[in-house]
């Protein structure tokens, strides 16, 4: 039965049993109305309205459910569905919305893959550049400022050295960048020794003390799977060092069952009720690309918990 016919028979019975009320009760009106039948008459109308109010509740109850789930809909938490029950154009309605929720979220998770791919790629172009050019012009000033000092007469020979520290500490920050550009140790030894160069380098530059809890015996991972658990630990350490005001970050990493758990938990302030930023998005679209789930659970002034929970995959 369409929606139309639905509402119409609804009106149909509340008009129907008002009009088997007045032809067969014991009720009449006066000219003038008397009080009393006004009373009963204005009574009957309440009964009525409320009759009608309610059955069109239940009819139009699927709407309002689909009314709600599209206002909090988000294409990066999947499987948001309501369930198909019954026919009619309701129903038909419902299904065409999962159904386009299924094909919106099959088109984000490809543009998505698409983009941070490229970004990758970017990165990669980037860190190349920065390690090939920029590195090897610092190197040669470097050593052309040790090699002046070495023939200088003072004062002169301890301004060069002032600069030759000054230009060897710009030359270590580039190459820091490059590695956080690109994950070299994480494509030549692994994931948990990339995750531990990462915290160890997160402890000495940021200050924050990090506990790491990495289970031995870990399987073999795809090295999509392991750049997706690397950046999100670099993500979620990023956060905790700006915006946590955290003393101290424990980072763990374990397989349970067919999935492996990466989880990052700071003892800072709290997101409170702040709406999430970009990198929390990013971290989440990165999620999605290897199948995986991304729990985030904070509370004030008792830290923040990251957990991406990555499915085992088989190597290519």
């Amino acid at each position: 039965m369409s929606l139309f016919w639905r509402i119409f028979a609804l009106n149909a019975v509340v008009l129907g049993s008002a009009t088997a009320l007045l032809l067969w009760a014991p009720v009449t009106v006066s000219v003038p109305v008397v009080l009393t039948e006004a009373v009963i008459l204005v009574g009957e109308l309440v009964v009525m309205l409320v009759a009608n109010a309610a059955l069109l509740r239940i009819g139009l109850a699927p709407l309002d459910r689909l009314t709600r789930l599209m206002a909090t809909v988000d294409l990066l938490r999947p499987g948001q569905r309501l369930p198909e029950r019954g026919r009619g154009e309701t129903a038909e309605l419902i299904r065409t919305f999962n159904a386009m929720l299924e094909r919106l979220e099959h088109e984000r998770a490809s543009s998505s893959a698409r983009a941070l791919f490229a970004q990758e790629a970017e990165r990669r172009r980037i860190a190349q550049e920065l390690h090939d050019e920029v590195g090897q012009s610092m190197t040669a000033i470097l050593l052309a400022l040790e090699r002046a000092a070495d023939e200088a007469d003072e004062p002169l020979r301890g301004e060069l050295r002032q600069v030759q520290e000054i230009t060897r500490g710009s030359l270590d920050e580039v190459r820091r960048l490059v590695r956080r550009l690109r994950p070299g140790v994480l494509e030549d030894l692994g994931l948990v020794s990339a995750l531990t160069s990462l915290t160890s380098e997160f402890a000495t530059h940021v200050g924050l003390r990090v506990v790491r809890r990495f289970e031995t015996g870990l399987p073999a991972l795809d090295q999509q799977t392991e750049l997706v658990l690397y950046r999100v630990a670099q993500e979620a350490l990023t956060n905790a060092a700006r915006h946590a005001e955290a003393g101290q970050v424990e980072v763990s990493l374990h397989h349970t069952g067919e999935a492996m758990v990466l989880a990052v938990v700071d003892d800072g302030r709290g997101i409170g009720a702040a709406r999430e930023g970009a990198g929390m998005r990013g971290m989440r679209e990165r999620a999605l690309l290897i199948g995986a789930t991304l729990d985030v659970t904070s509370q004030p002034q008792a830290g923040t918990t990251v957990r991406l929970t990555a499915p085992l995959r088989k190597q290519p």
